[in-house]
């Protein structure tokens, strides 16, 4: 099974800008796509925006709305993936969401953040209450979290213990938690197995400091592919084969004695 290159897009679009942050999208695809890439990652919240406030039940829409029409569009006519985050309205309930959009414009897999961070998310965002969303692309499971989420372990290694090849985890992380992109991301990957494609959100933005750093880990905790502090596409491959060389020398998920773990609830 071949590589799947995957691009990971560093930005922040423009707040409140979604026409603008989709003619972003349509030219990150085509450079993506010109790099041989099957799959394009974006930020968390980039098609609205991060600290747009009172403007997120404004800018909410359902998962199958015009955006996501719009996304696949992008998605057809590149002939790539698409993972972009958005706020999602269901009802009066509003979630911070990340959709995976296929090649062909086929909705693949929602996924509505879990652990919301800080009191802006908790204002605006009801938590999901799905941990493990997958789908599968080109022969790779991928997998779903938003930020904070892959800060808990738990989260990851629910996703190794379902299969899950490449987690995808468009992210708004800000200063001064850097150590999570260049420390706690590819420790993930080594420790659960899998590769962990973690993309950020760059600059300044409301009372927010995003600091880049986008990466994405192997399985065997090395970057492959890194941003640095500004805006940025970058990509890099996503090898079957050295995964599965990776997990047969391995013993993490073999030796595990979850009998042992009950305490931790």
């Amino acid at each position: 099974m071949p590589p799947l290159r995957t691009a990971l897009l560093q930005s922040s679009g423009r707040p409140t800008a979604v026409a603008e942050n989709l003619k972003t999208l349509d030219e990150a695809a085509a450079r993506a796509a010109a790099t041989g890439s099957g799959l394009l990652v974006t930020s968390e919240l980039f098609l609205t925006g991060y600290a747009i406030g009172d403007a997120v039940p404004e800018l909410a829409e359902p998962a199958d709305g015009p955006t996501a029409a719009a996304v696949a569009r992008i998605a057809v006519r590149h002939g790539l993936a698409v993972l972009y985050g958005y706020p999602e309205r269901d009802g009066e309930r509003i979630f911070n969401a990340a959709q995976l959009i296929g090649p062909d414009g086929a909705r693949l897999a929602n996924y509505r953040k879990t652990h919301l961070f800080g009191c802006f998310e908790q204002e605006w965002f009801t938590p999901g209450e799905q941990s493990v969303v997958q789908a599968e692309l080109d022969g790779v499971r991928v997998g779903l979290l938003i930020c904070y989420d892959v800060e808990f372990p738990e989260n990851v290694r629910a996703h190794a213990l379902a299969g899950t090849d490449l987690l995808l985890v468009p992210t708004a992380q800000m200063h001064p938690f850097e150590f999570v992109a260049a420390s706690v991301v590819p420790v993930r990957a080594f420790e659960s197995q899998m590769y962990v494609a973690y993309v950020n959100r760059t600059g300044p933005e409301g009372e927010f400091e995003f600091v880049g750093l986008s990466c994405l880990a192997g399985p065997d905790g090395v970057v492959r592919a890194r941003a640095g502090r500004g805006e940025e596409l970058v990509t890099g491959e996503v090898d079957p084969e050295l995964l599965a060389a990776s997990r047969a020398a391995n013993p993490y998920l073999r030796d595990r004695r979850p009998g042992l773990y009950g305490c931790l609830g």
